[in-house]
């Protein structure tokens, strides 16, 4: 799934909440198909920053362009072009629906509203071929082996292991064919094997062109890293975290 990504930069970025800032004074220079790594404990911003840099939260102090687009002016155009998975409360799976379910709900959404309008006046055949398309190559790029799953494409996502469930969103996130994809919580819960397994899916795509940005508590040394470390910058509460992210909504 070769995309071209986008060059991501930022110049003392920041963003503040009712009860102080959920991150400030964040540098970033990373080259199209690069591998970002959001590296901080949890309740540290990491996912505020996350949201951000893909247009989905606005920022209340700095800069930052994102595939020739500046934040926090123009967040529709950065909404676009980049897709969130893995981000709790925007990309949570339903554990009801199946795997396929997800994917074919997915595709049909992004027929819908994420296409042009000259996509949809396509041939109707030649738009079923296209989702079909989509709903194979997908999994395929996120590492998801639909007839490994106990149920194949069947199965429902509670009985989906941790890095099975990772591997559906970034999935389902990838539909888009998104040039800039952001995983939040890489490495939550996954055992040493598994978070390898997972920055090696990450590092895939972005060699394959997708500019990739990832939330972890510990990032790889191959990755260019931006630290949201309490000391360096602040030392709210993740009370306080939760506060800016509600004062700034999700787009």
């Amino acid at each position: 799934m070769a995309v071209d990504g986008v060059a991501v930069t930022a110049e003392g970025l920041g963003l503040k909440g009712p009860r102080g800032w959920a991150f400030r004074g964040v540098d970033l220079a990373a080259e199209p198909g690069a591998l970002i790594a959001v590296e901080g404990p949890s309740g540290s911003g990491r996912t505020s920053l996350l949201l951000a840099l893909t247009g989905r939260m606005k920022a209340t102090e700095g800069t930052a362009t994102v595939g020739g687009a500046r934040l926090p002016k123009q967040l529709a155009a950065v909404r676009r072009f980049s897709a969130p998975a893995n981000v709790a409360g925007v990309t949570d799976l339903d554990p009801a629906l199946t795997v396929g379910e997800h994917l074919r709900e997915r595709t049909l959404l992004q027929r819908r509203f994420g296409d042009s309008v000259r996509a949809l006046l396509r041939p109707r055949a030649e738009r079923t071929a296209e989702a079909k398309l989509r709903i194979d190559t997908a999994p395929a790029a996120a590492g998801l082996d639909l007839p490994a799953l106990p149920k194949g494409a069947r199965t429902a996502v509670r009985d989906l292991e941790r890095l099975e469930a990772l591997r559906l969103s970034i999935a389902l996130a990838l539909i888009g064919r998104p040039r800039l994809l952001a995983v939040d919580d890489l490495d939550l819960k996954l055992s040493d094997a598994e978070r390898a397994e997972a920055w090696a899916l990450l590092r895939s795509l972005a060699a394959a062109g997708t500019t990739v940005v990832a939330v972890c508590s510990e990032a790889p040394e191959d990755a260019v890293t931006v630290s949201t470390r309490p000391e360096a910058v602040r030392d709210e509460t993740s009370e306080e975290m939760t506060d800016a992210l509600a004062e700034t909504g999700r787009a």
